[in-house]
């Protein structure tokens, strides 16, 4: 991680754990937003701004699929990172079908933290929107990303849905807070716990969170109200993963996907979306989770699973 602007040890997937070996995750440290809600020092103007990301992240694919949904592939361009991590962190290597950074033809990411603050102390994480004009990350925090795509471009996104309707305000923040709690973050909670009264907490609270989809699920096609929202992407990304990393990378497999019905057929009818199939890569996925060496140190990424016996058999048929 960097401390002070400076890289000073080698990447470790677990930022900080509390005396009960319970995962906690990093805060951002970037969190501006764009036009009149920064008072204008970023303008939304298209062109301007580049989404730093990759297929491997959960919480970068939540804003490559908004970017999509929302239209602005003409608008932002995207530097896709090398799903495998290494000693420091992300990396522009040009493999898997990935990018070489075009900003500063830095090697790693953590170069684009140092050089928008060069006493920065912390993980460079993406998803990150950079400014091309002066040369620095405006935003590093998904959640924020998800409402800048969503609402501060409006004069260019004019006629595609939104995605944080304010008719659903209050319903979408309970129904994200458990399931960011429980469901996004528990998976890592119980990936990287440390003592086995951490993993089997955070187990139990997926489980419980699987149960209360499934439950929203039989009975409704989106998660919030009657159309598709942020909250749906939230819920997706993860769900995408679950079969080829979470369960058996991450110890969650106290069920199988499949024993969620109706979880099943909500991935499948999310998938017919465009923007989602788009942006899941599952190749990308298993190779950068089981590149963790903390939790897989031989580095043999599984074969499986077959996709078309997980939920995710629809983006195995279209492939």
């Amino acid at each position: 991680m960097l401390v002070n602007g400076r890289w000073t040890d080698d990447w470790q997937p677990v930022q900080q754990a509390d005396a009960q070996g319970r995962f906690i995750r990093q805060t951002s440290g970037f969190r501006s937003r764009l036009g009149a809600a920064n008072g204008g020092v970023f303008p939304a103007v298209a062109g301007r701004y580049r989404l730093y990301a990759t297929y491997l992240c959960p919480w970068a694919t939540r804003i490559l699929i908004a970017r999509r949904l929302k239209r602005l592939e003409s608008v932002i361009d995207v530097v896709i990172v090398d799903p495998r991590l290494t000693a420091q962190g992300w990396a522009f290597t040009g493999d898997f079908d990935t990018d070489r950074d075009p900003a500063l033809g830095a090697s790693h990411l953590h170069r684009l933290y140092t050089h928008s603050d060069p006493t920065y102390t912390g993980r460079a994480t993406v998803p990150v929107l950079w400014d091309t004009v002066s040369e620095t990350i405006v935003n590093n925090e998904s959640a924020d990303l998800l409402r800048i795509f969503d609402e501060d471009f409006d004069a260019l996104t004019e006629g595609t849905p939104r995605l944080h309707p304010p008719a659903l305000a209050t319903a979408m923040a309970d129904t994200e807070g458990w399931l960011y709690r429980d469901f996004n973050n528990g998976v890592y909670q119980a990936g990287f716990a440390s003592t086995q009264q951490a993993y089997e907490e955070a187990v139990d609270r997926v489980f419980s969170a699987l149960d209360r989809l499934e439950q929203r699920l039989a009975q409704h096609d989106w998660l919030v109200g009657r159309q598709l929202t942020a909250t749906d992407i939230r819920a997706f990304v993860t769900l995408a993963r679950f079969e080829l990393a979470y369960h058996d990378l991450f110890r969650c497999n106290l069920r199988p996907l499949s024993a969620y019905p109706a979880v099943c057929r909500y991935v499948d009818r999310l998938l017919a979306i465009p923007a989602f199939a788009a942006s899941l890569r599952p190749e990308h996925i298993k190779a950068g989770y089981y590149s963790i060496a903390r939790l897989n140190p031989t580095g043999i990424v599984p074969k499986g699973p077959a996709l078309e016996t997980t939920a995710l058999r629809r983006f195995a048929r279209a492939g």
